[in-house]
């Protein structure tokens, strides 16, 4: 009897499903815009970086609950007085082209992003090393000068590079970034510009080999296309539009095909201003921008409700967010005496507000392919009209956006969005000393006190004092409002139901990528 009641079960579900996992298939992933490099020191953009996370790893890595924890290190130690570091690095781990992976090559990483000729947006964290060594080859050390508070998490994938491939090259001048060796889940197969970047599994990846085939980012700027090629069967999974998600993905025929996500995103909308744009460079104008604009309209009418207005660079349920920092409700009349005060009228009784003969007139640059972007720009474009203001709006292809206006500084204002994350460290986005390129501080803000603060969060272990320290860094953001800061999102991500083994967590649900699967009888490719 119980021998007959497992083949009734397998015969229903499949013997893979109630045994074992199986091998094979592949993932097609919708991406708005194409990567730019797919070295990790170089990249500054989340399209790179998302494909740039399969093929490398780090010393480290964040659990699926936001611990540290090691990755390329089997394990760690932190000295007591949180100066040094020692990482015990895996055995056998191997590069994809066999060579095996060594301290050395972390001390390569180290030594490159550290050099002054190395563009890279990153090497604030690793000049607080004062000294490093290679202590044999599965053991890498690090001395730091004073203690860093997030030292441990900044030895991620950013580092780890092939000495054996790179040394005594130039980085920017290889073709390494468009054809790269790691030792991650997956491996390099094929990059065709603005269509798609293949990856093939890693047969031999030290955590097992994993399960799909091939990942296949498909390159779709227009996110209505995106959805037809998912409803299609181009692309197995995307990330949705709160349009999509509310209104046009609720019907059987579509659940009985894909499963929806939704969590609170680890980012967060903006619009940014220049501020060595005259415009910009006086603080009571950037605070009646933000009285003039309508945060709960743009969350209800673009994210459908999906996602709470912002009131800085870090979302809700993080223990660093300051929920007592100044706020801008919807105030129209207060944004009016705001900008009157700074000295703009309307003189000329055309509508538009002026100073010194110069109308108040600007253009919002955002990215292509962004819709939620697109319709906030509209609803502050009319927000801001109302008020005297007159807003242009520009939407430009991404990768284009970041290379020829965001780091050449060529903007006024930009609707964009960061990534964060579990450590509360934002030195690279705010401190003064990255405001040139290719520094993320790239709407040029300087405030003593905030450098200040961004120092001192950095040497700070104590979680009650760092919070402190976090607090008062929110507090002078949201007077000096250098961005408006707008909303955090919703992911809204959705995925064909063939695929098994997604567990979401609170870091999100792509953490185990290696370990999804597919039953066999329910594969769909056997190559790309």
């Amino acid at each position: 009897m119980i021998r007959l009641s497992v083949l009734l079960i397998a015969l229903l579900f499949g013997t893979s499903g109630l045994y074992a996992q199986d091998y094979g298939d592949a993932l097609v992933i919708g991406t708005i815009g194409d990567a730019s490099t797919l070295i990790p020191m170089l990249a500054t953009d989340a399209a790179s970086h998302e494909v740039a996370g399969l093929i490398f790893n780090g010393l480290v890595k964040y659990d699926p609950y936001l611990n540290l924890v090691g990755d390329l290190a089997e394990n760690y130690e932190i000295s007591p007085d949180g100066r040094t570091i020692t990482f015990y690095l895996r055995k056998g781990v191997r590069w994809h082209d066999g060579v095996e992976f060594t301290a050395e090559d972390v001390m390569f990483g180290f030594k490159l992003i550290t050099d002054p000729k190395t563009p890279t947006a990153y090497a604030g964290d690793f000049l607080e090393v004062e000294r490093a060594e290679v202590v044999d080859r599965y053991t890498f050390r690090v001395h730091y000068r004073k203690p860093f508070a997030p030292a441990l998490s900044s030895w991620g994938n950013l580092v780890v590079l092939p000495k054996h491939l790179l040394q005594g090259k130039d980085l920017t001048r290889t073709d390494f970034g468009r054809h790269p060796v790691g030792t991650g889940p997956f491996r390099f197969r094929e990059w065709r510009s603005q269509e798609k970047i293949v990856l093939s599994a890693n047969p031999d990846y030290f955590a097992g080999r994993p399960y799909l085939n091939w990942i296949i980012f498909r390159v779709i700027p227009d996110p209505a296309t995106m959805f037809m090629e998912l409803k299609a069967g181009g692309i197995d999974w995307m990330n949705l539009t709160p349009l999509q998600y509310a209104r046009q993905t609720n019907s059987r025929a579509f659940l009985s095909r894909f499963r929806k996500y939704k969590y609170l995103a680890f980012s967060y909308t903006y619009l940014g201003y220049n501020l060595r744009h005259p415009l910009f460079r006086d603080r009571r104008v950037r605070q009646a921008l933000s009285y003039a604009i309508d945060k709960r309209e743009i969350v209800d009418g673009v994210l459908f409700g999906l996602g709470v207005p912002a009131t800085g660079p870090y979302k809700p349920d993080t223990w660093f967010y300051n929920p007592n920092v100044k706020r801008y409700p919807y105030d129209p009349e207060r944004a009016k005496r705001l900008l009157a005060r700074a000295g703009w009228r309307d003189t000329d009784g055309d509508g538009i507000l002026d100073k010194d003969g110069r109308p108040f007139e600007f253009t919002i640059l955002t990215n292509q392919g962004n819709l939620s972007r697109l319709l906030a720009a509209q609803i502050i474009q009319r927000r801001l009209f109302e008020i005297g203001v007159r807003v242009h709006i520009r939407t430009v292809e991404w990768t284009a956006f970041i290379h020829e206006f965001i780091d050449k500084r060529r903007f006024e204002a930009v609707i964009l969005g960061w990534t964060t994350g579990p450590e509360p460290d934002l030195y690279d986005i705010w401190h003064s000393s990255k405001i040139k390129p290719p520094g993320l501080n790239f709407v040029s803000y300087a405030n003593p006190e905030v450098d200040r603060l961004l120092e001192e969060g950095r040497r700070t272990f104590d979680r009650k004092k760092r919070k402190k320290i976090y607090d008062r860094f929110q507090e002078i953001l949201a007077e000096d409002q250098p961005y408006t800061f707008l909303y955090v999102p919703m992911a809204l991500p959705c995925i064909h139901k063939r695929f098994r083994g997604i567990k979401p967590a609170p870091i999100g649900i792509s953490y185990n990528l290696e370990r999804w699967w597919v039953p066999r009888n329910a594969q769909k490719y056997l190559m790309p």
